[in-house]
């Protein structure tokens, strides 16, 4: 098993290796959530992925390279779904390294929202939120409404919209940028999920990403009300 030092190593490479900046006191947390997955992981199954020294990449840098899309926005992103985050992924090291912005992680499984309460917890995390229900059945109101809604292999994009639409912040009429994005991690490019997007909706940008020790295709799609 790796040592916790070996994993600090390797997650500090890799953050530098994808162009970032994140204090230490942020990836000491980040190690130790990896610590908690890996070891309610062999009880609960969280993960496929069973090594800690993989959840660096596959889980922790390919949370982070999501980074930018929630900094130096105007206005500023305030609230964050994550939906169908499973063991906390990616909305758990976002939230590590976003203390301003507040996080609300969902899941239909109860199993991995007392993992994620747990996890809460143990990091002392004062922005995060963990949500046990399905997402088309949450309700919040109108000032709660989220800026961003990301998912991560939680469900295609015409599903994911569909379920998820009641909860994105709609355009203000006093300020038309102040309207929520759909944020959708995919692996490659899903040019049939795409062409059956919803009517309502655009695709507004599509961004490659980079993990680092991660070789495989990544992709964002940001998707909006049309």
């Amino acid at each position: 098993m790796s040592s916790r030092q070996t994993l600090s190593q390797s997650l500090a490479d890799g953050i530098q290796q994808q162009g970032q900046t994140i204090g230490q006191s942020e990836q000491g947390k980040l190690i130790h959530f990896v610590e908690l997955l890996n070891k309610w992981n062999k009880v609960y199954n969280l993960t496929s992925i069973r090594k800690p020294e993989e959840m660096i990449s596959l889980h922790l840098l390919d949370a982070l390279v999501m980074l930018p899309f929630f900094e130096n926005n105007e206005p500023p992103v305030k609230r964050v779904l994550d939906v169908g985050t499973g063991g906390g992924i990616p909305g758990i090291p976002l939230a590590i390294c976003l203390p301003e912005v507040d996080f609300v992680l969902m899941d239909a499984r109860g199993k991995k929202v007392r993992f994620i309460q747990t996890a809460i917890a143990q990091l002392g995390l004062k922005n995060v939120t963990a949500v046990h229900s399905r997402v088309e059945d949450y309700q919040v109101n109108e000032e709660d409404k989220f800026d961003r809604i990301i998912s991560r292999a939680f469900a295609s994009l015409e599903d994911m919209l569909m379920y998820c639409r009641h909860l994105c912040r709609r355009r203000d009429q006093k300020n038309a940028q102040k309207q929520g994005k759909f944020l959708a991690m995919k692996g490659q490019i899903p040019e049939e999920e795409i062409a059956q997007l919803p009517e309502g909706f655009r695709i507004e940008e599509i961004n490659e990403l980079k993990v680092s020790g991660l070789n495989a295709q990544r992709h964002l799609i940001q998707i909006a009300f049309s």
